[in-house]
């Protein structure tokens, strides 16, 4: 089908653009910057420029259009988001008339009662909207959305990672359906099947369980042990001004998301089960495939993407969710080859490059406590495949002359991975080394800062010996450019903070 897909730069657009242009529809993104839709959008995908609160520009955009997806919500923006939405949707949906569009679909929001917060009401609201204009439409109403990457599911991340002890107001035992991010995009997608309709369903997931069910569900997959105490005082908007202190990155959203909790947000009508083939999963699998999704979204990520090309990002910084990371880079006169020989080469009887003494230490007191050590050493001096032990860390990804990625198998209050990249820069060689700590609660918070200045000189010291062992094995020296960084140092940033 030809489709208009607005939302491709969300969560849920672009997991929903990805599955469309999978199935072969011709799909065009309506964005208010292209550029970023184009960064999403695969080169068969159109994208044109359009903004739902300006009229004149959505004209072209529904053009031979067959059926259009509106996943547009101006919680996150400033001003009244009542006043943008119901303007938004009535703008999308005169346009979608006049071309003679066959269909859209819309992502409403679950929710029953005449008391019900304003983040539902107006959901509920752009549902009526785009029905009263005369397009069949189909409004699939859902409950919270568990996905690596959902807001729902970083809110619940954020307070359960941070948190050892939660006092929970009365909200926490409202009850919800939540819904994984695979079996929303399913419903979606098979809202294009059968013939246009004017229809509202109730769409969620296996299990109807409360907020602190979730935080608990997340705690016990993550082996955490967290404490709620539940007080009678914290209304939801005194919970939203706390939620701003402990998860600032999330609080302008969150604190209208958590104005709703008070509202439940369970399936009533199951004429969804009868008129879609979606078996929905409960909410172990739900959280369990966010957190596996999370981990391949991640691995699949050069760990530098975000950082500075050039340089050291010093320590300490934080990407993707809780995850933390160290980036530094050495630039060598090296070949590729060369520059790759001493990582693979890493551990066993070759050791680490520096700091000998404190990663002996380090295997020792993992031996203390049951952990693995330095006893295994490698299969092989010369050569690595994935699965392959390197001391304490097992080989998770290897390409030859290219990249190296090992996952920690030590004891550990989180998990850890190396990763080491190589790259031409002009006639010589960059070499990135990546230290990566996803910690488990405060704990591991505390370990992570508490052992800078370890860290700081034993990764310091071992990248140092790569390149300096890379630039003596091409024989060209290695003292000029074991120190060399990318770009001045001074331009490089000391923290990175995503």
């Amino acid at each position: 089908m030809r489709i208009l897909l607005t939302g491709a730069t969300g969560y849920v657009g672009g997991r929903l653009l990805e599955e469309l242009e999978a199935e072969g529809h011709e799909v065009r993104c309506l964005a208010r910057e292209p550029e970023y839709a184009r960064a999403v959008a695969g080169p068969k995908t159109e994208v044109v420029r359009g903004d739902v609160l300006d009229p004149g520009s959505l004209e072209g955009a529904f053009e031979d259009i067959e059926a259009a997806y509106y996943l547009v919500h101006s919680m996150g923006t400033r001003g009244n988001f009542e006043t943008q939405d119901r303007e938004g949707a009535s703008n999308f949906a005169a346009a979608a008339r006049r071309a003679g569009v066959g269909r859209i679909i819309y992502l409403g929001g679950l929710g029953r009662g005449p008391d019900l917060s304003p983040h539902l009401r107006s959901r509920q609201e752009v549902g009526d909207i785009l029905r009263a204009a005369g397009v069949p439409t189909l409004e699939l109403r859902a409950s919270i959305i568990i996905g690596s990457g959902s807001l729902s599911f970083e809110l619940v991340r954020a307070l359960v990672e941070k948190l050892p002890v939660m006092v929970t107001p009365r909200w926490v035992k409202v009850r919800a359906q939540p819904l994984a991010i695979e079996d929303l995009i399913a419903y979606l997608v098979a809202g294009l099947q059968g013939p246009p309709e004017n229809g509202v369903y109730e769409i969620g997931g296996a299990d109807q369980v409360s907020y602190g069910d979730i935080m608990r569900e997340y705690a016990r997959q993550r082996g955490l042990r967290r404490f709620m105490i539940p007080v009678p005082v914290l209304t939801p908007h005194l919970s939203s001004l706390w939620l701003g202190l402990i998860t600032p990155v999330y609080a302008r959203v969150g604190r209208k998301l958590i104005d709703g909790v008070r509202n439940p947000t369970v399936v009533v009508d199951g004429s969804a089960s009868e008129r879609f083939r979606v078996r929905p999963r409960g909410i172990h699998n739900a959280i369990a495939r966010a957190l596996v999704n999370e981990d391949r979204e991640f691995a699949r990520t050069r760990w530098s993407d975000a950082l500075s090309s050039a340089g050291d990002t010093g320590w300490g910084g934080e990407k993707s969710g809780s995850r933390l990371v160290d980036s530094r880079v050495r630039v060598v006169s090296a070949g590729l080859a060369q520059a790759f020989a001493p990582i693979r080469r890493l551990g066993g009887d070759v050791g680490w490059y520096g700091s000998s003494a404190l990663w002996r230490v380090r295997g020792f007191l993992d031996l203390l406590v049951g952990g693995v050590g330095t006893r295994r050493g490698r299969r092989d001096p010369e050569h690595v495949r994935p699965g392959d032990t390197v001391d304490f860390w097992r080989v998770e990804d290897v390409e030859p002359d290219r990249l190296l990625r090992l996952a920690a198998e030590m004891k550990l209050p989180g998990r850890a991975w190396l990763q080491y990249e190589v790259e031409p820069v002009g006639q010589e060689t960059a070499i990135r080394q990546t230290a990566l700590f996803d910690p488990r609660g405060l704990f591991g918070l505390l370990y992570w800062y508490g052992l800078y200045p370890v860290h700081k000189i034993v990764f310091d010291r071992l990248l140092d010996g790569i390149a300096e062992r890379a630039d003596a094995e091409s024989g060209r020296g290695a003292e000029p450019a074991a120190v060399k960084p990318a770009v001045n140092p001074e331009d490089a940033p000391r923290v990175h903070l995503a």
